[in-house]
This record gives structure tokens, sequence and C-alpha cells, in this order.
């Protein structure tokens, strides 16, 4: 098993975009539902790989503002895996000590949605353990409209040119939390997809040919030691993925 050279400084935070569920499934003759289904499971491994490690925040996007334009079906099925996870997976991550936390505007979920998003954060919001940021209905841009407008609700009677990125940020869904030393993409891509444009300002990017299903432990350590050197970094091919 691939293991970190000791000189290795591990990332305080990492984010990921996992792409290629869908694509993961097609490959196997599968619904697509089925890669999604895979991809939930992969997030579990992830929390715990970098929890072994001592990474402090996990933030994953799970659910853009650009998913609303797939078809009804598929979105009427990654609500109720999202449902599902929050319900099921949510509380044996809280009893291994993971905060929860979710980002996004959850105006647009139904009513047992919003229920059980704040009832997975309020249930894990004393936990010591790593935090898990499942990015749900976000868009980097969304985030700073919601901000601007917040900021502006909290200094009703302030000028916007008043208004400073150090105020800013403190009104940006995740300002609980430091930047993302490193982002990790997976599926191919080498965008960052309207995702935490704010915060990764300044990360490493890593990006892998591999399908979310796929990521691996191992993988998790190469993306961690790229990270080491400064710069976008090129995909890391995986050839069985090729064909998708």
């Amino acid at each position: 098993m691939k293991s970190l050279s000791r000189s290795c400084e591990i990332p305080k935070h990492i984010a990921v975009i996992m792409d290629g569920n869908r694509r993961w499934a097609k490959q196997r003759g599968l619904p697509g539902i089925a890669g999604h289904y895979a991809g939930a499971k992969r997030i579990r491994s992830l929390v715990q790989d970098c929890a072994a490690l001592g990474v402090s925040y996990l933030t994953v996007f799970a659910f853009s503002t650009e998913n609303w334009k797939r078809p009804a079906a598929e979105v009427s099925l990654l609500l109720s895996l999202l449902r599902r996870y929050l319900k099921v997976d949510a509380e044996d991550l809280a009893r291994q000590g993971v905060r929860i936390k979710i980002i996004g505007d959850q105006t647009r979920f139904d009513a047992r949605t919003q229920q059980l998003i704040q009832q997975a954060q309020e249930a894990t919001q004393s936990n010591r353990g790593i935090t898990l940021t499942i990015a749900v209905n976000y868009g980097g841009r969304w985030d700073f409209v919601q901000a601007a407008r917040a900021w502006q609700q909290a200094n009703p009677h302030q000028c916007v040119s008043a208004l400073t990125e150090s105020e800013l940020s403190g009104y940006l869904s995740m300002a609980f939390a430091p930047p993302p030393q490193l982002l990790i993409r997976t599926g191919g891509e080498s965008r960052l997809s309207n995702f935490m444009l704010w915060q990764l300002a300044q990360s490493e990017l890593v990006f892998f040919d591999c399908l979310w299903p796929d990521f691996s432990e191992a993988d998790l350590y190469e993306a961690i030691e790229r990270s080491g050197t400064s710069g976008v970094h090129q995909p890391i091919m995986r050839t069985e993925n090729l064909a998708a």
C-alpha cells in the first residue's frame, strides 16, 4: 500500500469535486443511480482516510446549482440519495465523531430534506472530529451574492463601498473553515465548475482521470504528495477509464 513520505505536510482542509459517477455506472452496464450510490459510499471511506491522516476539514461537491438542468427523474433520485445519506450515513458518521455541515441554497429543497439537513447538523455540532461539509445546491457565484446580501442586511446603513474582502469573507458559506490547501477533482476534467471560487483562489489543484467511485486511498496520498509542488497539476491518468 502506498504511504506518505515523512516530510509530506498534511493539508488542514481538502476539497473534492466528485466527478464521474454516471460514467462509472455506464461502463458497467448499470443505471446512472448505481454510480451515485457507489460515489456516496466512497465519501464515507474518504472521510475515514482523511480523519486517519489528521485532516481537519473535508468539503465535497455533491449537488451544484447546475444539476437542476438534468432530467427530472435523475434529479429526483439524487435528492432521494441525499436524504438517505443524511438519515443513514450521517448517523454512522456522527457515532465516529464527525461534524457535518451543509452549505448551499436550501430553499429549493422540500420540507423533509430541509429537516434532515438541520437534524444532521444539530446532531453533530458538538463533535470534535473531522468536519465533513457537503455542498448541495451550491455555486460559487451564488455564494458571492448571498454573502453580499447578508452583509447588507447586517449593515443596512452602510454603503457597499465600505465592504472589504475581509468583511465579505465572514458571510460566505465556508466562513467557519480555513480555505482548502488542496482541491482534488476526478473524472478527467480540469476546471472548478463554479465550486468555492473565493476559497480556492490560492489552493493547489490536482486532477485525476479516474472516475469518482474508483478514487482510492492511494490516490488521496498521491494528491497530497503532488500538492507539495506549486501550481495546477495535470490529470493523473488511469488508462482503464479512457473509454468512458
